[in-house]
């Protein structure tokens, strides 16, 4: 039945980029009468799983037809993450470099950072712990750190605090933040986004020319930061532009 579903689903959004639910389940229910809403929910839930739906806001539904975020993660970034995993297995963290942001700038910056995001109670035992074998790592630095040290070296590695219920993906069995953690947090992080703040309006536009975005889950991120109505408020004056 979910395949019949499939096989309506695009001729739902014909003319339309997005829907309602409530329209929606209307044009389902007069392809499918006997399904409950329940059963319509459920199989709604199975076609996001799937990647053939996205639900970017609440109520709002669109058809998945933009890429994937897949950022290129390298042999360093998966070294640095199998050895922080080796040694602290049962803790949460998550690694990227600033590099990924590349892709979606005018300007290329001249330095690229490693960042690990540690839950809290381990964040200083990380950093400890590759400090002993690794040159230039810094513990959630400031702007002084930034513009006396971090910006005069090469090959960085940033050990900071990990938000609580930071949205996580796994890739190439890494784990790395969303790509709605990564713009929220550049638009708060001055500091460690120095290189990407002139470009932000630029970079918020050529994410959302080939990626789906929810904008829930970055309106939750948001909230965990206290930053809600800033980062609505930022996102909305950028896409504007």
């Amino acid at each position: 039945m979910l395949r019949n579903l499939e096989q309506h689903i695009e001729h739902y959004f014909k003319g339309s980029d997005k829907l309602s639910k409530d329209r929606l389940v209307f044009s389902i229910k007069k392809d499918f009468p006997s399904w409950s809403e329940n059963t319509i929910n459920m199989y709604l839930s199975k076609l996001k799983k799937d990647g053939v739906l996205n639900n970017p806001s609440r109520g709002i539904y669109e058809i998945e037809n933009k890429e994937q975020f897949y950022p290129k993660i390298s042999s360093n970034l998966k070294r640095i993450y199998n050895k922080v995993n080796r040694e602290f297995p049962y803790i949460s963290f998550c690694v990227w470099d600033t590099i990924w942001f590349n892709d979606f700038m005018i300007h290329q910056p001249f330095k690229n950072y490693v960042v690990l995001e540690v839950e809290k109670d381990a964040c200083e035992s990380v950093f400890s712990f590759l400090s002993q074998t690794m040159k230039n790592v810094f513990f959630n630095p400031d702007e002084e750190i930034f513009e006396r040290y971090i910006h005069n070296v090469d090959e960085v590695v940033i050990v900071k605090n990990l938000i609580s219920e930071s949205p996580l993906i796994e890739r190439d069995k890494i784990t790395i933040p969303t790509l709605e953690k990564l713009l929220v947090d550049m638009l708060i992080d001055a500091s460690l986004f120095s290189a990407q703040q002139n470009e932000k309006e630029i970079i918020i536009k050529n994410v959302k020319q080939r990626f789906t975005l929810n904008e829930l889950k970055m309106n939750r991120y948001a909230s965990r930061r206290n930053r809600e109505k800033e980062i609505y408020e930022l996102i909305n004056i950028s896409l504007a532009k």
